[in-house]
């Protein structure tokens, strides 16, 4: 009866053992098609953030029957001031989808009331809110999950509306004063135009007629 003698294990093949062992199989897949990077354009990057937090939004529906509140969306909220015209508005898009939920002004006179039994939701009202297809006013409600997020949304709303009210051209009235001086500017400057036109005119007729003349010797 034959037996299998299996040659003794030496610290050479052991070695060798180990360290085939060791050895991690690391495929390199390339892709077939190499794709270009794409810039994505949110509208935002003209603006700065004086606001950054999470909050929960609704709209009053008041087509409905019975008329109720209607949750319209949780996610990250930003108050967005434009570093050209000092323009701010809300901007608020929806977790996950990044849907935009809340997309308008804040103007001088919107008010923000509290919400009635709650210390952290407020309400207001919205002229044109640009989130739907359609630009359409809404009356809104956002709440927040602490009190002191409640207060640091209500005080940077005041300050945008400072903001707004003092800085913005379309409501302080430095728009209307630039156009003013600008079509002030532009007539004069049509003015100037004009008379430096009939100078040019008038000098012209005045060569000419010195050209016509005829110079006769003064006669003795």
């Amino acid at each position: 009866m034959s037996e299998t003698i299996e040659s003794p294990n030496t610290p050479e093949k052991e070695r060798k053992q180990s360290e085939s062992s060791d050895v991690e199989y690391d495929p390199q897949f390339k892709p077939i098609i190499s794709l270009p990077e794409v810039e994505v354009v949110t509208n935002e990057e003209n603006e700065g953030e004086l606001l950054k937090i999470r909050a929960k939004l609704y709209r009053f529906d008041s087509v409905s029957d019975p008329p109720e509140w209607k949750e319209r969306g949780t996610g990250e909220l930003k108050i967005l001031r434009h570093t050209e015209n000092n323009s701010v508005r809300i901007v608020m898009r929806r977790d996950k989808t990044l849907k935009v939920c809340a997309n308008h002004f804040i103007t001088p006179w919107m008010e923000l009331k509290p919400s009635a039994g709650s210390d952290k939701a407020f309400v207001y009202k919205v002229l044109v809110d640009f989130a739907d297809e359609k630009p359409k006013s809404e009356c809104l409600a956002i709440k927040f999950g602490t009190v002191d997020n409640a207060s640091l949304f209500k005080e940077k709303f005041e300050e945008a509306k400072r903001i707004v009210l003092t800085e913005c051209d379309l409501y302080n009235g430095k728009g209307d004063k630039e156009n003013e001086e600008n079509n002030s500017s532009s007539e004069e400057e049509q003015s100037s135009n004009k008379d430096k036109v009939k100078s040019d005119e008038c000098t012209a007729d005045v060569t000419q007629k010195i050209s016509e003349l005829k110079v006769t010797g003064d006669k003795n």
